[in-house]
């Protein structure tokens, strides 16, 4: 893995604003970043990113299903008492899963760690599948980089058959995102441009536009009643939203389904190590709750996880960071390292929220910026990535897109 600079392509501001990419600057700062880009080895694609990212995802949903059964860690987790059945309910009838993009620290060497997974609600999904697919093949093109050169990127084509796969011709889905968020409709716009690829009927509506009828069914701005909805709106908001009371009588199959609220969930993290402890793609986590005395020298931990703790005691005092469990965009996190706060957020936006602690496990740093892989789940395999780096350690809205090439 190394980082190499090449020549922007002279029209590509065109290009993004000929297909509605318009967030590729944001706040007179760059989004899109092709001055550089990552390169691979098939052997770190494929080894140490995709199969690990694939494994990630299995071990998640053994979680989910560890989890749901427990009414102590739907609590743990903060799902809505009012609401563990739905959430169980969605797992046990099946419901149908279609992405996530896990967030991994990867230097070129050693095993990819996961730092969280966005299994219900992730963004630059349009980015990572079409755009910078795009730069590759113009890139190739004019001679930057050599014609075999490739990119782990199937996200478009694998997101066509998994609406293929579960949804019958002409199936009619609405998409619905929070209204005047370029970013936000950037990716259910991807989304439905794959759902009609699959040969489905794909329904736009913004959030605030959907209603519920008279039989309690939700409905879009054209009071068409909505069977499917594909959704940018998180489950740990909607859960606390007035229209929560509708959710198990509406009839209405949600896309990401109930269960991702407890994926979507920086407490996945802490289950994980207790269900999978020493995984090599794993840090060592725990409810804050469960070890804030012991971190502060001040007691032990709680004992259900006593001795992991113990275990992972040294290199959590050495260094670790503390997220709450619906932090976004980095917000509300601090980096500890041998007693002392050594970075902070500057958003505090989820800092009342109960949090976990995960082992500090440093990005790496090229060319004085610091990238975190984004591993595309699609179904439940991995099917391409997109990487983002800052100069900060807490990668935040304003990182950076940068694209990638495999090169062996």
């Amino acid at each position: 893995m190394q980082k190499v600079h090449l020549p922007e392509r002279p029209d590509w501001r065109k290009q993004a604003a000929d297909v509605g990419f318009t967030f590729a600057d944001m706040h007179g700062e760059p989004y899109w970043d092709e001055t550089s880009a990552y390169q691979f080895t098939l052997h770190q694609i494929e080894d140490d990113i995709e199969d690990p990212a694939t494994e990630l995802h299995a071990m998640c949903r053994e979680a989910v299903a560890t989890i749901v059964a427990s009414e102590d860690l739907m609590t743990r987790l903060a799902i809505p008492p009012g609401h563990h059945d739905l959430v169980a309910a969605s797992w046990q009838r099946g419901d149908p899963e279609i992405y996530g993009r896990f967030d991994l620290a990867y230097d070129g060497g050693g095993p990819a760690k996961l730092l969280e997974y966005n299994a219900d609600t992730p963004t630059s999904l349009y980015e990572s599948a079409s755009f910078q697919w795009q730069w590759l093949e113009d890139q190739i093109g004019l001679g930057a980089l050599a014609p075999d050169d490739d990119q782990f990127n199937g996200i478009h084509e694998a997101l066509v058959e998994r609406f293929r796969a579960l949804f019958a011709p002409d199936t009619d889905l609405h998409f619905a995102a929070v209204a005047g968020n370029p970013e936000d409709y950037a990716t259910v716009e991807a989304m439905a441009w794959a759902a009609r690829a699959a040969g489905l009927g794909a329904h736009y509506t913004d959030l605030d536009k959907i209603g519920i009828s008279e039989d309690g069914q939700f409905t879009d701005a054209e009071d068409r009643v909505i069977g499917i909805l594909v959704k940018l709106y998180p489950w740990e908001d909607l859960l606390r939203d007035d229209f929560a009371r509708h959710l198990k009588t509406a009839g209405c199959l949600f896309l990401e389904p109930a269960w991702k609220a407890v994926l979507s969930n920086k407490g996945l993290l802490p289950v994980l190590w207790q269900m999978f402890e020493g995984h090599p793609n794993l840090l060592p986590a725990f409810f804050e709750s469960d070890v804030r005395d012991a971190l502060a020298g001040h007691g032990p931990a709680a004992g259900g996880v006593a001795a992991a703790f113990d275990r992972a005691a040294p290199l959590l005092r050495q260094g670790h960071v503390v997220k709450p469990l619906f932090s976004r965009e980095g917000a509300s996190i601090t980096i500890h390292e041998n007693g002392r706060i050594t970075e902070t957020s500057p958003s505090n936006a989820y800092a009342d929220h109960p949090k976990i602690v995960q082992a500090y496990h440093p990005l790496p740093v090229f060319d004085g910026f610091r990238p975190v892989i984004g591993a595309w789940i699609v179904g439940q395999t991995c099917a391409g990535i997109g990487i983002r780096d800052d100069r900060s350690r807490i990668t935040q809205d304003l990182s950076r897109f940068k694209p990638h090439f495999i090169r062996d």
